[in-house]
């Protein structure tokens, strides 16, 4: 099933995705059906509550009631989670190899995917504050010039664990989403050569983008293998498949959470897919533009940024 959660009447509300533009309130619906609605409190509950919830959720989905759909055009997406806690991660070779022959020409220095890259998944923890949702406005940071998308795939975290294998990995993922991690290019060319990651290269309010739906982990088999799309302003910029990932999640999930307990409701982020991003191919965005980044099964995430 498809999830997500949405402002209606000054209210976000958990809802499931029935298509053509129509959504089950789940809270609501389960308040009506005389079921547990304290499931449905907010993304988080629904994780939480495991098996039951989705269960309920899926009831809930097969008898909808009119009096529990919400229509599109009546509610504002907002992320489907706030991330408890946000990493991201930087997993598919051709995104690094064009980046890094792009940052190249712009700096003059060489670059060179180091070894330890091919030996582990590298990560950074970003700004889980900053998070906005679908159709919401991107606000130009005023410190930058150099602004770009970033197509990426994000798990989020459905089960609490340490020391997790990979061949277990996927047995901690409650669903997969869209995450659109956008970059100050120039800023980040700026801070990397200080060796402790991006910061004010991706660090910005309203900087990154979830949703617009969670699609549920049993309907994605591991390792995820689905088609990824970006364009901007209706021009296809790139794009690939996340069976390129040279770590898949279930590697990722074991390396992070060595030694360190991942809780329900953590976002990572797979990094860019290959030509996913416009520094992959020479291009910038632009005051106004709107973006779409979409991935199979998943939907469309949209935006569009401004200055303000």
């Amino acid at each position: 099933m498809r999830l997500g959660t949405v402002c209606y009447e000054n209210r976000e509300r958990v809802v499931a995705d029935l298509g053509e533009g129509r959504m089950l309130d789940l809270h609501l619906a389960a308040e009506h059906a005389h079921e547990n609605e304290a499931l449905f409190i907010d993304m988080l509950s629904v994780i939480y509550g495991g098996d039951e919830a989705l269960a309920l959720a899926q009831s809930l989905i097969d008898n909808a009631q009119d009096a529990a759909i919400l229509l599109e055009e009546e509610i504002t997406f907002r992320p489907p989670i706030l991330p408890v806690q946000y990493r991201d991660c930087l997993v598919f070779e051709t995104h690094l190899k064009n980046s890094f022959a792009q940052a190249e020409k712009m700096t003059g220095r060489p670059f060179a995917i180091p070894p330890v890259w091919y030996d582990q998944p590298i990560y950074y923890k970003g700004n889980r504050m900053s998070f906005i949702g679908h159709k919401e406005d991107v606000i130009w940071p005023n410190y930058a010039q150099f602004l770009d998308v970033e197509l990426e795939m994000a798990i989020i975290i459905g089960k609490k664990g340490k020391d997790i294998s990979a061949a277990d990995g996927p047995a901690h993922i409650f669903g997969y989403s869209i995450l659109n991690d956008v970059s100050a290019r120039d800023a980040q060319m700026v801070e990397m050569p200080g060796q402790l990651g991006p910061a004010k290269g991706k660090d910005f309010d309203t900087g990154n983008i979830l949703g617009p739906w969670i699609v549920t982990a049993d309907e994605v088999p591991h390792p995820a293998a689905l088609d990824m799309e970006v364009s901007v302003n209706g021009e296809r910029w790139g794009g690939g498949n996340s069976s390129q990932m040279h770590h898949d999640f279930g590697r990722i999930i074991e390396h992070i959470s060595a030694s360190e307990t991942l809780y329900p409701g953590e976002v990572i982020g797979s990094g860019t897919v290959g030509t996913g991003c416009g520094l992959e191919i020479g291009k910038h965005l632009q005051p106004g533009d709107q973006f779409d980044l979409t991935i199979e099964k998943i939907g469309t995430l949209t935006n569009r940024i401004v200055k303000s």
